[in-house]
């Protein structure tokens, strides 16, 4: 945020203790100063505050971070009076007191919201500086913990909880466990850590603490509201997703991977000879002559051209894997690395993963594009839209491998042209997303979606959709799946999915498996993006030449093909529905996928339900989580009436009910008389 010139300040001298500090009222801001810190709180859109706090000077207005460069207008108040001040903003009141403790109330009663916490009573207090050199600071944020608090948002994790109070979690990209620090409250607020630093967020019970390894200032945004209010607030103040391209609310097909163009085809046909639905299909890895060549080998795919026109005359999208990785013997590698456009390391070589290549017995060493740097942006755009945009009219792109995935993952290694890896490296992703964003936009493409491994706060506003990486094949992890996808909606990003049937293996020919899959498929249904992928049985070792075991829906056996098919079907007519809900989210910025709490606060029991969800306002989703289940029991909250949606009877909420299940049957419930087209 451009602050304008300086205008005069107000400053108070506090009298109640031989420490106090010093306040000002400047530009609409609330600052505090005192022992060589300053502590500056300012409105940040309507019910929100940003805070950010330094040592050694002012705060620093240019660090990279999530929040857009102006906040939206919102009224204010400042006040300073008896060695304390007051700031409020519409239902959030700050205050800090005379030692700069910093505490966030209810405006309409007071009620305390959250407030930082000593560590100590002498030292540390609530903010802890540990100097690494050079003006940078391991820096901790410590907040009180309560009892009754609940805990939700902070990306996609694979631990399976909902409810993330008495957890630590790292704050750093890796491949299914995506970073993105904002944390949403049962107490009525929701919090981002502005920081794109490596570190950790603790969820203690005798305390929170935010972690940043080596950063330059602390930075975080509240608000204050149930979550709703608090998607709508956050979203304004990150950027809002844009509206979901119609062809990206229908079936995505993709396996690991499609070798040819033949190949590739020939499963696009076979959807339109059987009378599928198919919206999407992916040219996954290795497609390429060489790693960051980010061109199509024409030994495999001879006429990319006629290929996407065969594939637009079938109504479908080819989507095109692009990896940031870099091979040394890639046609692009030498201006890249002259250029400076890889990520620098501050010891060894510019190499970042060891990967198989093509013309290669072994591995070779890769670099990464620094997505932070203009430059580097700008000329792998230019290599994207000159060899798939240009030429084939390709728009849609698969970003893999894209946290990046360094191998070892020592962020401490790394330079960026933002910063320092400690200080910077979760933006990567987000950035990454830019290139594209940017670059599709300014070709006068108005739908922009890519599908990333990873994110980062505000990598919505980019047209991102997230899935949850490469994970198993189990129940168990299917299960996982439902709070990964809640807590993923709930901080930000709206566009998600899963691999339908897991990643690493799954036996078409299993039939344990093929119930696995039934199950995963019905969930992905109620997914807000539907999307079929994996490394089917029987594998192969990594390299060119590797493809996976059949993954196309009659791949399973006449059964549960047929159960397939008919979902296929469904998600199919539910389409306008998919796109209604994705109108909110691009206009409001609600999730598409909705914990229960989201649409019915004030039911107490629904903060604790987490194997059912929302999908929009109208749907109550209960996926068969467990192998062999002919039933299931689900919770229906209080305030409206419900109606099964297979069945037609209608039950009251505020209970659990138990509803009949067979394989083909994924539980649904239509809230108040919604009428979808669920049943044929």
């Amino acid at each position: 945020m451009n602050l304008p010139a300086e205008t005069p300040v107000k400053v108070s001298l506090a009298q109640s203790s031989p420490t106090v500090g010093t306040f000002r009222e400047r530009d609409g801001a609330l600052e505090w100063s005192g022992r060589q810190e300053t502590v500056r709180v300012e409105p940040w859109g309507p019910d929100a505050v940003r805070v950010r706090t330094r040592l050694g000077g002012p705060v620093l207005e240019d660090l990279p971070g999530a929040l857009l460069d102006e906040a939206p207008a919102t009224s204010s108040t400042v006040k300073i009076e008896d060695g304390r001040g007051q700031l409020t903003v519409g239902a959030l009141t700050v205050h800090i007191d005379a030692e700069g403790m910093i505490r966030f109330v209810r405006t309409g009663d007071g009620g305390e919201l959250l407030a930082e916490e000593r560590a100590h009573f002498w030292w540390p207090g609530p903010r802890l500086y540990t100097a690494v050199g050079n003006g940078y600071h391991r820096l901790e944020q410590r907040f009180a913990a309560y009892d009754d608090e609940k805990l939700y948002g902070l990306g996609q994790h694979q631990h399976g909880r909902l409810d993330q109070k008495g957890l630590v979690l790292d704050l750093v990209q890796r491949n299914a466990e995506v970073c993105v620090p904002v944390l949403v409250s049962s107490r009525g607020y929701t919090l981002l850590w502005n920081n794109p630093a490596i570190g950790r967020v603790e969820l203690a019970h005798n305390g929170t603490r935010w972690v940043a390894d080596s950063a330059r200032q602390i930075d975080y945004w509240i608000c204050a509201g149930d979550p709703a209010d608090g998607q709508r607030r956050y979203s304004a103040v990150t950027g809002r997703t844009p509206m979901l391209p119609e062809w990206a609310a229908g079936f995505w097909q993709c396996k690991l991977r499609y070798r040819t163009q033949d190949e590739l085809l020939s499963v696009a046909r076979e959807y339109k000879r059987r009378g599928l639905p198919l919206s999407a299909i992916v040219c996954d890895f290795f497609h390429w002559t060489h790693l960051g060549d980010w061109t199509f080998d024409p030994k495999e795919w001879p006429d990319p051209a006629a290929m996407v026109r065969e594939l637009a005359g079938m109504g479908v999208k080819l989507v095109v894997s692009v990896w940031p990785s870099v091979s040394p013997l890639s046609e692009n590698h030498p201006v890249l690395e002259q250029r400076g456009w890889f990520i620098g390391t501050q010891y060894g070589p510019t190499a970042h993963a060891d990967w198989p290549d093509k013309e290669v017995a072994s591995t070779v060493q890769v670099a990464f594009y620094d997505a932070t740097n203009p430059g580097a942006r700008d000329f792998v755009w230019s290599r994207i839209r000159a060899n798939y945009l240009e030429p084939y009219g390709i728009t849609a792109f698969w970003l893999d491998a894209c946290e990046p995935e360094l191998k070892p993952g020592f962020q401490e290694n790394l330079r960026y042209w933002a910063g320092p890896g400690l200080e910077v490296g979760n933006l990567y992703p987000v950035e990454n997303s830019r290139t594209f964003h940017e670059g599709l936009t300014a070709a006068g493409e108005t739908e922009v979606v890519t599908l990333n491994r990873s994110a980062w706060a505000g990598s919505q506003r980019y047209g991102a959709a997230l899935w949850s990486g490469d994970i198993g094949t189990d129940f168990p992890t299917l299960r996982r799946q439902i709070a990964a996808g809640l807590n993923t909606a709930l901080s930000g990003i709206p566009w998600w999915n899963t691999d339908i049937g897991g990643f690493h293996g799954g036996d078409p020919e299993d039939p344990a498996y093929r119930e696995v899959m039934v199950r995963w498929f019905q969930f992905g249904a109620f997914s807000p993006l539907m999307r079929l992928h994996g490394f089917r049985d029987p594998g192969m070792p990594l390299g060119p030449d590797m493809t996976g075991g059949p993954n196309e829906v009659w791949s399973y056996g006449e059964e549960a093909g047929a159960i397939l098919e008919g979902y296929l079907r469904l998600r199919e007519r539910l389409r306008p529905y998919v796109m209604e809900v994705m109108r909110a989210a691009h206009e409001e910025g609600l999730p598409v996928m909705r914990p229960l709490f989201l649409e019915f606060p004030a039911d107490q029991a629904c903060w604790g339900v987490d194997d059912a969800y929302l999908f929009g306002p109208d749907v109550l989703v209960a996926p068969v989580l467990t192998a062999g289940a002919t039933a299931r029991t689900t919770y229906l909250p209080a305030g409206a009436r419900w109606t099964d949606a297979w069945t037609g009877r209608t039950y009251e909420g505020g209970r659990a009910v138990t509803v009949d299940a067979p394989l083909d049957r994924i539980p649904l419930f239509l809230r108040d008389g919604a009428e979808l087209p669920i049943a044929e």
